[in-house]
């Protein structure tokens, strides 16, 4: 058949949207006035019994921190466990508090709102033990007070954690029962412990955690992540740790048994948990939640889903009214708690406006339909295969190719999206894809909330490096898995079939709504740390292009889950 090269007519530069200037000028003002509400605590209120020693099975002494709510009597028992220090809260000052400085630096689109107790992505002690709960906030060992040598997300950690909490359980004030809650570290701390099958727990609420370091990001889809990564590092020099992550990601380039080392093994969990898959945040914990909702082996596993700030949805009065109810079912044992939804799912036509919160019984739901859309010429997406060959060659470190399809009636994307590429490289060995899906309506992008407070983020996105793109044992179409295990380099004038997974989300289209598939070799949002995603960024692209190619031979598609209105 007849070959075409579209060299322009389909090439693009995502990283340059529209409404970065004055989307700027919104991250200024929330820097100087971030909309942080702390409220304090009145004397008698709680009962407070900090740095409390608590012996590990090997000798070293944890330490923790204890809220009861007033007037003694037994109480089941919400623990956290984490790096950042049991004691750095907010700090009262003549002109209300001080907080965290990530509060400033990243953006929250609603006010974030807890109390003067609130250590960083911990739950409110003033609030828990306002619903008849102990609250234990711990440091982990060789963090903070604790004494030792930590071992970040290794299985020591995990028996100290399981070690909190039976001493949790034993204590005159418990139930016997515990839970566990908090945002990103200190829900990742409770995969691990949870596989331990500690006595005394009984549920988990893991609130966006990812559950393997290397595919969820610190080498998604075996791209170094050069960004949040140098950040936290640096965060985590207060700590006596056993070893330096960043350099460990370093020299790990491909996922060997050391990954497997800082992964836990989700079937292994078997105690009711509540995980909350945000769909905001791509760049971070987005894959390893609704992992963990797909594989632990527990018979109530439920998964709270929202397109908002981390920690605003965190501290919200619906989001608490959802743990509390699963906590309150599985911990308190009150007979008045119902059993959370299977799935709550938040749909939205934009990053401000919710379309609908609902009930499902599973995820993907039930009815999603997998449609095809074929990459074609002139930036076509289409229903069926396009009739002639073509290609698009796109500079690995200044453009994107792109792909349109107008939405022929309403319909809601829900679940994962898949992308089959045939690729070739032009003056390297590899090539980088970063791959995103954006919504524009009437001419205009639609953004949406993102990773790190980023207010301008797309749909959905997805990463593969093309000579990682041997397939794991288990993977299906609509969500492709990679071993990650071996290089296989491009020889010249190579053309190789690639399978790019792309990260759930669950977005409203209109009818006469655009979808643009963009695919780079460089991450797709602007590296100003004012109009982009910071800090994500990652590692420089070699020199040299890509070139897609489609056709009869090569059916290049994006699959995508669609439910119809």
């Amino acid at each position: 058949m007849a070959h075409r090269d579209e060299r322009s007519s389909t090439l693009d530069r995502p990283w340059h949207r529209p409404g970065g200037a004055r989307y700027a000028l919104t991250r200024i003002r929330r820097a100087l006035r971030p909309s942080v509400r702390v409220e304090q605590v009145p004397p008698g209120e709680v009962d407070i019994r900090p740095d409390l020693p608590v012996t590990a099975r090997d000798g070293t002494v944890l330490r923790v921190n204890v809220y009861l709510p007033p007037g003694g009597g037994r109480h089941p028992v919400i623990l956290c466990a984490h790096p950042y220090g049991k004691d750095r809260l907010p700090q009262r000052r003549r002109r209300g508090y001080r907080v965290a400085m990530q509060y400033r630096l990243l953006r929250q689109p609603s006010p974030v709102r807890f109390s003067e107790l609130t250590t960083w992505e911990a739950p409110d002690p003033l609030w828990w033990t306002g619903q008849g709960y102990a609250v234990v906030n711990a440091d982990l060992r060789g963090c903070g007070t604790s004494e030792g040598t930590g071992d970040l997300m290794g299985a020591q950690e995990g028996r100290d954690v399981a070690d909190l909490i039976e001493w949790a359980a034993a204590q005159p004030w418990s139930t016997g029962k515990v839970g566990m809650l908090g945002v990103s570290y200190l829900a990742i701390s409770q995969y691990r412990a949870a596989g331990e099958h500690p006595a005394g727990l009984a549920a988990i609420c893991p609130w966006e955690g990812l559950t393997d370091p290397y595919r969820d990001l610190m080498r998604p889809g075996g791209i170094r992540e050069d960004g949040f990564m140098a950040i936290w590092t640096r965060q985590l020099r207060q700590d006596r740790l056993s070893y330096d992550i960043r350099a460990r990601q370093r020299e790990h380039r491909l996922r060997d048994s050391w990954w497997e080392s800082v992964t836990p093994d989700l079937s292994g969990i078997q105690v009711p948990m509540l995980v909350c898959g945000s769909f905001s945040d791509h760049c971070l914990h987005t894959r390893g939640s609704f992992r963990a909702f797909a594989e632990v082996s527990s018979e109530h596993r439920y998964l709270y889903t929202h397109r908002a700030g981390k920690w605003a949805e965190f501290y919200s009065a619906e989001a608490r009214m959802e743990q509390r109810r699963f906590l309150d079912r599985f911990v308190a044992d009150r007979p008045a708690a119902s059993e959370p939804p299977r799935v709550r799912l938040e749909v939205r036509d934009s990053r401000d406006q919710v379309v609908s919160v609902r009930d499902e019984a599973g995820w993907p739901p039930p009815g999603v339909r997998w449609t095809e859309l074929f990459l074609g010429s002139d930036g076509a997406l289409a229903h069926t295969p396009p009739p002639d060959a073509g290609s698009v060659t796109f500079p690995l470190r200044r453009r994107a190719a792109a792909f349109r399809w107008t939405v022929d009636a309403d319909c809601e994307i829900v679940g994962p999206m898949a992308l089959r590429l045939f690729v070739q490289a032009v003056g390297c060995d590899d090539v980088p894809l970063f791959v995103g899906v954006e919504k524009w309506r009437a001419g205009r992008y639609v953004p949406f909330e993102g990773s790190y407070g980023f207010g301008r983020d797309r749909v959905a996105t997805g990463w593969l490096r093309a000579s990682l793109r041997e397939l794991a044992e288990g993977s299906s179409p609509q969500q492709p898995a990679h071993t990650f295990a071996r290089r296989q380099a491009l020889s010249p004038g190579e053309v190789v079939e690639v399978q790019v997974p792309l990260l759930p989300s669950a977005t409203a289209f209109r009818a006469g709504d655009e979808l643009r598939l963009v695919v780079a070799g460089r991450w797709l949002s602007p590296r100003n740390p004012l109009t982009g995603q910071f800090p994500t960024r990652y590692e420089r692209p070699p020199k040299g292009a890509g070139i897609l190619h489609w056709g009869p031979d090569r059916p290049a598609r994006l699959l995508l889950p669609v439910l119809s209105s």
